[in-house]
C-alpha cells in the first residue's frame, strides 16, 4: 500500500509551499503502510521560531487555496514544532534545534520517501539566483566563469583582473620579471664564474680565483 495520489499531491504542494518560504531539509515520508490514519509526512525545518511560523502560514495559505483544510493545529503559541494535520497529510515544521534532536527521519527510516523538488531551483543544478548572476556577470565580461576566475578566499565568485606581464608574454615581449631577472644574473659574482667590482674571480665557495692569488 501507498500514499492516494490525492495526498501525494497535497504532500508536493505543502512541500513547495515550505520550500518558497525558505524552509530547509523539506522532505515527504510516506507513511501509509505505517499508519492507518495519514498517508504522508512532511518535514520542514526552519532557524528561528519567526521563520517556523511563516513556514506555517504560507502552508496553509497554499493548501487553503486548492480547498485543503487543516483539522487540527498543534505547536503553534511556542513556534518550535508546529503540527498541520490535513488528515491524509501531516506537516511537521520545526525549529532546527528540534529537528536535530527528535531526528523524524531515523524513526521513519523504514519508509519510502516521496521525490521532491523545489522548483526554484534550477533545471542544470545550480546554485539558485546567485549562481544566475554569477554566469550573467561572466557573460556581460566576455566569457564564462571558470575555476580559474574565481577567487577561492571569496564566499562568491569574483573575476580576477588579467595579469599584465602574462599579455606581454603572450606577445612575445619582455616581462618585468625577465628584465629583473637579467639584472640579478649580471650582479651575481657567483654565477659562471662572474666577476666582481676589482675584476677578481671567485667561485661558489667564496675563494678567490686564480687571477685573485
Amino acid at each position: 500500500m501507498t500514499a492516494s495520489a490525492e495526498a501525494r499531491e497535497t504532500a508536493l504542494l505543502a512541500a513547495q509551499a515550505a520550500a518558497d518560504k525558505l524552509a530547509t531539509d523539506v522532505s515527504i515520508v510516506d507513511v501509509s503502510d505505517r499508519l492507518a490514519i495519514t498517508d504522508a509526512f512532511v518535514l520542514a525545518s526552519a532557524p528561528n521560531e519567526r521563520q517556523v511560523q511563516s513556514i506555517v502560514d504560507e502552508v496553509e495559505e497554499r493548501l487553503r487555496r486548492h480547498g485543503v483544510k487543516p483539522v487540527r493545529r498543534e505547536g503553534v503559541a511556542e513556534a518550535r514544532w508546529v503540527l498541520l494535520d490535513f488528515v491524509d497529510v501531516v506537516v511537521h515544521v520545526q525549529h532546527t534545534e528540534e529537528r536535530a534532536y527528535y531526528a523524524l527521519e531515523r524513526l521513519w527510516k523504514d519508509c519510502p520517501t516521496i521525490p521532491f523538488v523545489d522548483r526554484a531551483l534550477p533545471a542544470d543544478g545550480g546554485t539558485g539566483p546567485a549562481g544566475d548572476r554569477a554566469v550573467a556577470d561572466g557573460a556581460v565580461s566576455g566569457g564564462v566563469v571558470s575555476g580559474d576566475d574565481v577567487d577561492p578566499a571569496g564566499a562568491s565568485p569574483v573575476l580576477l583582473a588579467p595579469d599584465p606581464d602574462a599579455e606581454q608574454a603572450d606577445a612575445g615581449g619582455a616581462t618585468d620579471e625577465d628584465l629583473l631577472d637579467d639584472d640579478l644574473l649580471e650582479a651575481d659574482p657567483l654565477l659562471d664564474g662572474g666577476t666582481g667590482g676589482d675584476g677578481a674571480t671567485g667561485d661558489a665557495t667564496g675563494e678567490p680565483g686564480a687571477s685573485g692569488r
